[in-house]
């Protein structure tokens, strides 16, 4: 048998589990808030067309409206200043889609300060545990912020929120061989970033980097450190900065 078959095998007999890491989309879906002179992402909010009455009477659908980053959502690096004129959402290749997770769990140091950074040796002291990031995969930081998930002014928490200092966000961008990062945050960069030296690191170096971004991850207490496959499914858009994403996890899981 082939590699496909033996998957779907370990898929419909349990050796292998889905793991879906996305928040569900909703009118209660957090967004990030900006100052007032700056443009402002819409919130979700949808309109019926029709739902089985006299404006479609077999079939319910409706219209909605958000921003590209509203839930859980894919950044492209054309998203950023720094990424400028590079790759839109509709133009990342599907094969980087698709890419091995390291999952670095930082959420007793964040659940004692909201505004806990990770830095450069708590990477590398992860390293000397389960060893290398791996090549052309993403590193998912759990910092147990999906515990707020169904409170979202304490998800957003006035702009107090984990994040990434600079110098690891410069040096995972550019000196590391992963693709993104994934946050359970509403943003890559934490709530205060805005402030740092170099604002919004995270964006600034992933994605000058041609690197991506997910946000608003849940779940990822149920993944091993190493192991898990990880696999992201946004929106084509063309031109477009991002997308809501759909974003699963296959985890080998023991007989």
């Amino acid at each position: 048998m082939g590699v496909l078959t033996d998957l779907v095998g370990a898929l419909r007999g349990g050796a292998v589990e889905v793991v879906d890491l996305t928040a569900p989309l909703s009118e209660r879906t957090p967004i990030i808030a900006l100052p007032p002179d700056r443009g402002q992402p819409w919130p979700f909010s949808r309109e019926v067309i029709s739902d089985y009455d006299a404006a479609g009477p077999t079939v319910y659908w409706n219209n909605i409206r958000l921003s590209e980053h509203t839930g859980t959502h894919f950044d492209a690096p054309v998203h950023w200043l720094s990424g400028k004129g590079s790759q839109d959402v509709s133009e990342v290749p599907p094969a980087r889609l698709v890419g091995p997770a390291a999952v670095l769990d930082l959420s007793a140091r964040a659940a004692a300060d909201p505004d806990f950074l990770l830095r450069r040796d708590d990477v590398e002291r992860w390293q000397a545990e389960h060893g290398p990031l791996p090549d052309g995969g993403w590193l998912l930081y759990r910092t147990g912020w999906d515990a707020y998930r169904d409170d979202p002014a304490r998800f957003l928490n006035d702009g107090h929120t984990p994040g990434v200092d600079q110098e690891c966000a410069r040096w995972l961008a550019e000196e590391t061989p992963l693709t993104g990062i994934g946050v359970e945050t509403v943003g890559t960069d934490a709530g205060l970033a805005g402030e740092f030296d170099r604002p919004y690191p995270c964006h600034w170096f992933f994605h000058g980097a041609g690197k991506y971004g997910l946000t608003q991850l849940r779940n990822l207490a149920l993944l091993p450190p190493t192991g898990a496959v990880l696999v992201a499914g946004p929106l084509p858009i063309v031109r477009g900065s991002g997308s809501p994403t759909r974003v699963l996890a296959l985890v080998e899981r023991p007989s």
